[in-house]
């Protein structure tokens, strides 16, 4: 496993300091948008696939597609 360098900030800050900057910015923010439609996109599977209920693929889509917005 590589170490990192003290200075760089992990995923998880990262990804802390994403979610604090939509929630000053709102809708302005770029990341706000993206993350709402993974949001919808996962209700939605959660709604037609039996196994997952609406609120675990909200939050499942809405995970997935912050993490890819803080990874870029």
């Amino acid at each position: 496993m590589a170490r990192q360098h003290p200075e760089e900030p992990t995923l998880v800050e990262l990804t802390i300091e994403e979610v604090k900057a939509m929630g000053k910015q709102g809708m302005a923010h770029p990341s706000t948008r993206p993350v709402l439609t993974g949001g919808a996109i996962g209700a939605v599977a959660g709604i037609v696939l039996p196994v997952v209920s609406w609120p675990v693929g909200l939050f499942a889509g809405a995970a997935i597609a912050l993490i890819s917005r803080v990874r870029r």
